[in-house]
């Protein structure tokens, strides 16, 4: 458990230093969910480009039709 929870925490660490503070720039709900997908989406993005590498990730995603 101990192990697992240092894994999630780092994620979340991350996004927060990347959002700049602990808070959100939208407001309501909806909104505030857009912004923490992109967050999540942009990390998973340079995690991928980062175990594979720029040219097979952009050959990935060619082949995958984005």
């Amino acid at each position: 458990m101990t192990i697992r929870r240092r894994t999630v925490e780092h994620v979340f660490g991350t996004l927060k230093h990347w959002m700049g503070s602990t808070h959100f720039q939208m407001r309501r709900l909806g909104n505030v969910s857009t912004e923490m997908s992109l967050h999540v989406l942009a990390y998973n993005l340079k995690r991928v480009m980062k175990i594979l590498g720029f040219a097979k990730t952009l050959r990935a995603m060619k082949l995958a039709g984005a």
